[in-house]
């Protein structure tokens, strides 16, 4: 077999990283923006990034109007309906540690479908990482804040939400090829970008204020969150077994509780540590490497 590329070697932890600071930064700016209008705001922004770079490298576009459709239906189900319906779920009322746990079964829920919809099994000892991942979790979650859903419709988006997830990782696996990256992002935020623009201007003032604090969120969820770590995720999926990539999703709440200590002041409880090493012993033992 041949040796994987040090960037392959390295993406677990640059998009835990940088996937999980965004759910931080996002809060933030969600204090100066309603949900979907900083969604449309965020897609822009990351298509006109991404123009110039699309104008000076002419990357390959899909060839067929099936392997348009593959790589629109992705971005549909993750930018829109994913990002979509947890923002609005927050507003709505649900807790973030109610989202977190729902939005945590995506592992969960990979490793069920994943036989058979792209054929890849998931045995014992990966069963067992799952479920320690899960646990580790959740004990993360409940050690820093209530769980609580005062809204039924923010409990039904965030349910959605979590049904986008898992059907843009497994479509993506079973249907995806290797596009520019380039392409992917621009395709993807597009359709991003076509569905959340009407919805802000429906059902939204659109009223953002800007200050620093929501400049330098923006500017993270456009170049980290959306293109950096969005293209590392689709590469990992491709690359590898969707059900070891899914369960990286556990350490989010930790890494993401850990980041919000520096970034909103929310302090780490002893017990979140316990559940983080739980959770990176799981995702330990799903990554590990069959014989």
């Amino acid at each position: 077999m041949s040796k994987r590329p040090l960037w392959l070697v390295a993406a677990p932890s640059v998009f835990l990283i940088l996937w999980s600071a965004g759910f931080g930064i996002a809060k933030l700016g969600l204090q100066h923006s309603a949900p979907i209008t900083l969604l449309a705001l965020r897609y822009v922004c990351v298509l006109a990034v991404l123009a110039p770079f699309a104008l000076i490298l002419r990357p390959p576009l899909p060839k067929t109007a099936r392997a348009w459709f593959d790589v629109g239906l992705v971005g549909f189900l993750i930018q829109v309906v994913y990002f979509g319906l947890c923002y609005i779920a927050f507003k709505s009322g649900v807790s973030a540690g109610g989202v977190a746990i729902i939005v945590c079964l995506q592992p969960i829920l990979v490793a069920l479908v994943a036989p058979r919809f792209v054929g890849e099994t998931v045995n014992r000892l990966a069963w067992l990482g799952l479920a320690l991942g899960l646990a580790g979790a959740v004990v993360v979650i409940l050690a820093r804040s209530s769980v609580q859903a005062e809204s039924t419709f923010g409990l039904l988006c965030t349910i959605l939400a979590l049904f986008g997830i898992t059907g843009g990782t497994l479509y993506e696996k079973r249907f995806g090829v290797t596009h520019h990256p380039v392409t992917s992002n621009m395709i993807q935020y597009a359709v991003g970008a076509a569905f959340c623009l009407p919805v802000a201007w429906a059902t939204e003032d659109m009223h953002v204020t800007w200050n620093a604090e929501f400049a330098f969120a923006l500017a993270y969820l456009v170049l980290a969150n959306s293109i950096l770590a969005m293209s590392l995720l689709l590469a990992m999926i491709r690359a590898g077994e969707v059900s070891r990539v899914s369960a990286l999703f556990y350490l989010v709440p930790a890494f993401s509780a850990l980041f919000a200590w520096p970034i909103l002041g929310e302090a780490m409880p002893p017990l979140a540590w316990a559940g983080m090493a739980l959770a990176g012993f799981g995702v330990a033992m799903v990554s590990r490497k069959r014989g």
